[in-house]
């Protein structure tokens, strides 16, 4: 089996390559190549025995897609994005990568299936964003998408694409909205989202982080391991099911800023919850005031997605396979 990732180089690109080069199968089917692409060079997985290919590709670029799609993989994740904020900021950018990007790869997945016999699984990483105020406290399957963000719209109208695309039998498609990824490793990104993993990772750390707005902001999480769990899920799953629905809401955990923090205090102690520092910012509380709190994700329970249990086991998760197991010595 051959699996295609774009984005291969971001966080959950990262966390999602380890995972398929450590296991070296999409449940049971045995992988025999990376491809792994993206604008700066993914890193090749230690301990995979199967061919790696890294290329370092623009999506957005004219032919960019083909030469990825040539080699036609049987799974193809794409997961490379402009984050929210940046997308918001840069309203070019955000919709050549996000909205041209995704174009240029369907169309070099429909060019190569018209050649021969071609139909890919495609996983596309969408987004809760596509979702905006009013919004109703407990979201439903059945709830449309009225996004207020460049982003969430850019996510909205792929996910319309990928259902044309797979209705026209060029490949066979499901996207996945993924809930505000919680903690995120690494350093802090552009993602107006940031603050909900800064809270816990720098305190985690030993460092201070800034709380932007009030402790009942509500929102919808999932781990990076979850993350990595519904992509696999969704590589391999009968997606007959979805009929001509193919985007499906992730469960997650509905949680508000104050108990995230209580978490941190259980887990980390009451040091920990003292390096975070309340500085109110009205753009960013004025960007998290549209957001889902929650979802009632019940058709992807039925079809097999598990999200994380509780935010201490979130936390838990992330000193596990962030920091060795340990925590910081804190003063």
């Amino acid at each position: 089996m051959h699996v295609l990732i774009f984005g291969a180089a971001g966080m959950i690109g990262r966390k999602l390559t380890g995972h398929l080069a450590k296991t070296g199968h999409l449940h049971g089917g045995v992988l025999t190549a990376l491809s792994l692409v993206d604008v700066a060079a993914a890193e090749k997985p230690a301990g995979f025995t199967g061919k790696v290919a890294v290329s370092v590709i623009d999506i957005a670029a004219s032919g960019a897609a083909e030469r990825a799609i040539a080699a036609r993989p049987d799974v193809i994740f794409h997961l490379a994005a402009i984050v929210s904020g940046e997308a918001e900021t840069d309203f070019e950018k955000g919709y050549r990568v996000n909205l041209d990007g995704m174009r240029n790869i369907l169309e070099a997945i429909r060019r190569e299936a018209t050649k021969s016999q071609y139909r890919p699984r495609f996983v596309f990483a969408s987004s809760i964003a596509v979702f905006g105020a009013p919004l109703p406290d407990l979201i439903g399957d059945e709830f449309f998408t009225t996004p207020l963000t460049s982003y969430g719209t850019q996510k909205a109208i792929s996910e319309l694409l990928l259902s044309d695309y797979t209705r026209r039998g060029f490949l066979d498609g499901i996207a996945i909205r993924l809930p505000t990824i919680c903690i995120r490793p690494g350093k802090p990104n552009k993602a107006a989202s940031g603050f909900f993993s800064n809270i816990l990772r720098e305190p985690l750390a030993g460092q201070e982080a800034v709380l932007p707005v009030a402790e009942t902001v509500r929102h919808w999480h999932a781990s990076p391991r979850a993350a990595v769990r519904f992509l696999t899920h969704s590589a391999t799953m009968d997606l007959a099911p979805l009929g001509a629905r193919r985007a499906l809401t992730m469960p997650g955990l509905t949680a508000t800023v104050g108990e995230q923090i209580d978490a941190l205090h259980r887990i980390a102690g009451e040091k920990a919850v003292r390096l975070i520092r309340r500085e109110p910012d009205p753009v960013i509380a004025k960007i998290v005031e549209g957001w889902p709190r929650a979802f009632d994700a019940r058709r992807a329970l039925g079809l097999g997605f598990r999200p994380d249990g509780s935010f201490d086991e979130i936390i838990c998760t992330h000193i596990d396979d962030e920091l060795e197991g340990r925590l910081p010595v804190l003063l």
